[in-house]
């Protein structure tokens, strides 16, 4: 194993390679907690892909939450929900990564639910091309079967966690750990990057 010191920029070129090493649509996973910034990392690496031809489609997990109704089932603080059934799997299976996926027809919906709101958003759907790219961020996407092509881990430890995650988030942190201990997700992933620091990340090989 090895362990190498990137910076930020650095770390966007590693992930705009994993994704220019693959033909055709990739469906590219950026996996981590908030202070992580993963919807940030995809949306500079979509910039990137784009200046290289590829055209890219940012998705946020956040876009995906299940209704409140359903979410919150059992209240609003719940780890165990919030790890295993806030996210609507079926729904980004459905609207983004199945048509993105080599035989699909590369319609994509980059929003379905709105959980400030709680309706659905007004997304129109987009057209990705035969070499587009999808980058879907967020927290908790791996170890759940999701088709992606790419997986990239930015992994946080506890402490690390608990220290830079807002305090009114504090009730996710045994979510997270359950995450890391039973579903293994650098075991998933292509690329992990170790974000105890994100402005100091590090490229474990």
């Amino acid at each position: 194993m090895q362990i190498t010191p990137v910076t930020p920029d650095r770390l966007v070129d590693e992930v705009v390679t994993l994704v220019d090493a693959r033909p055709g649509r990739v469906r590219l996973a950026l996996d981590g907690p908030p202070p992580t910034r993963p919807l940030a990392l995809a949306e500079r690496a979509a910039v990137q892909l784009r200046t290289h031809g590829r055209e890219t489609v940012v998705v946020s997990a956040g876009d995906f939450l299940r209704p409140a109704s359903v979410r919150l089932e059992f209240g609003r603080e719940d780890p165990d929900e919030f790890l295993d059934g806030w996210l609507d799997a079926g729904g980004l299976r459905r609207e983004v990564l199945d048509p993105a996926g080599p035989t699909g027809s590369g319609q994509v919906l980059p929003r379905l639910w709105d959980a400030t709101t709680d309706r659905a958003h007004r997304a129109r759907y987009v057209q990705l091309p035969s070499d587009g790219v999808v980058l879907l961020a967020g927290a908790l996407l791996l170890g759940r079967g999701l088709p992606v092509d790419v997986a990239v881990h930015l992994r946080m430890s506890d402490a690390a966690l608990a220290r830079t995650l807002s305090p009114t988030e504090h009730w996710t942190l045994p979510a997270y750990t359950r995450y890391e201990d039973e579903r293994h997700p650098s075991e998933e992933a292509d690329l992990v990057v170790l974000s105890d620091h994100p402005d100091r990340p590090a490229v474990r090989r």
